[in-house]
């Protein structure tokens, strides 16, 4: 026999002993238990049967930009639901909820923590903000003609005024009223001729009304030190008691003061909105949470027009009759404790009249204050 096939007789023993000692009832029973058991786990570890995680949905998702502005909305709700999420400011990591559905998260300070604070929010896996209401409840500098210390403004229009030329005045030509101006534009009062297509945002005006005739009793805090420091003023709506109304806000990334930038904001505002808009507050950061929103909204993760805007006033953003500038921006006012305290009142109004009857509003925004 030669070595070729005796090889082959060898191979052809091994498989026939091979195959019979796999027929054996001890060895089908250990065979057929290792595939059931290896069926089981693919069947639990596929995909197609792993549980989807529950999204949440919130009522109403409050947007503060520091925790100053947080806090009474910390300390007068009870929050039941810590959500950590990843794009989040280190400083405040969470959005944290409460049973009802309201929702808290804080952004941190200027345009770059809001627009990213809110972009991480708003296109998370872990919320279904379909028919969320969204509410931005933070403090502000006010214009003396329309606000005092502790007022409440809801917003129609946020303007960005700071995407525009800037020429320092002393360099400017001679007559100028400011040294800024629209881009592509060749003088102040000048419509720009290029844009960055975040300029200008026109919220849901029907809401803005809604919040106002829904919140507009709401008893404000005030105090003594306030009031000493508004007879610095002599502007009606500056020396009065604080109230809640409609006006407009502009934003910038420049904690500015004083009555020429005032001034010459509140004529950018009317020039970038055909005159539509009417400025009243400033603050550091509404743009540039409005455009993340936006974003998310053409993306199908949220409704645009379920969005309100509410400002408070810390201070205000120019000097009285006997102080400058400088004076009126490092002075103590009283105002920031009103401020942040107003925003909550006013805006968990608002937002209790959305949850009370949620059946109505997860449908449409119900305008019509009752």
């Amino acid at each position: 026999m030669t070595m070729l096939r005796k090889g082959r007789v060898a191979v052809q023993f091994f498989f026939h002993f091979r195959s019979e000692r796999l027929k054996s009832p001890m060895i089908l029973s250990i065979r057929n238990l290792a595939y059931g058991l290896c069926g089981l786990s693919l069947f639990f570890s596929a995909p197609a049967f792993a549980k989807k995680p529950v999204r949440i949905a919130p009522k109403v998702m409050v947007i503060t930009m520091f925790g100053d502005e947080a806090k009474p909305w910390l300390k007068g709700l009870k929050f039941t639901r810590k959500i950590r999420l990843p794009g989040l400011s280190p400083e405040y990591p969470t959005v944290d909820c409460t049973a009802e559905g309201l929702c808290l998260m804080t952004t941190g300070m200027g345009f770059a923590n809001a627009a990213s604070a809110v972009s991480a929010m708003a296109l998370s896996r872990k919320f279904n903000l379909t028919h969320s209401y969204f509410l931005i409840a933070g403090i502000a500098g006010v214009d003396p003609k329309h606000g005092t210390l502790g007022s409440a403004h809801w917003a129609k229009y946020a303007v960005d005024a700071s995407l525009n030329h800037r020429i320092d005045l002393r360099e400017a030509p001679e007559g100028w009223p400011t040294g800024f101006f629209g881009l592509g534009a060749a003088k102040p009062g000048e419509k720009p001729k290029w844009s960055a297509g975040t300029e200008v945002f026109a919220l849901n005006a029907r809401l803005a009304d809604y919040a106002l005739a829904t919140t507009r009793n709401v008893k404000l805090l005030d105090s003594d030190e306030a009031k000493a420091y508004r007879k610095h003023y002599t502007e009606e709506a500056a020396t009065g008691a604080p109230k809640v109304t409609l006006c407009d806000t502009a934003s910038t990334d420049t904690y500015w003061h004083g009555a020429k930038l005032g001034d010459a904001i509140g004529a950018w505002s009317k020039v970038l909105t055909d005159g539509k808009a009417d400025y009243c507050t400033a603050q550091m950061e509404d743009n540039a949470t409005l455009t993340a929103l936006k974003r998310a909204a053409e993306a199908g993760k949220l409704d645009f027009n379920r969005i309100a805007l509410l400002r408070t006033a810390s201070n205000f953003d120019r000097q009285g009759k006997d102080q400058t500038a400088m004076e009126s921006l490092a002075a103590t006012s009283g105002g920031f404790p009103l401020a942040t305290e107003n925003a909550y009142r006013v805006g968990k109004a608002y937002a209790d009249s959305i949850i009370a009857n949620w059946k109505a509003w997860e449908k449409a925004p119900q305008v019509t204050a009752k």
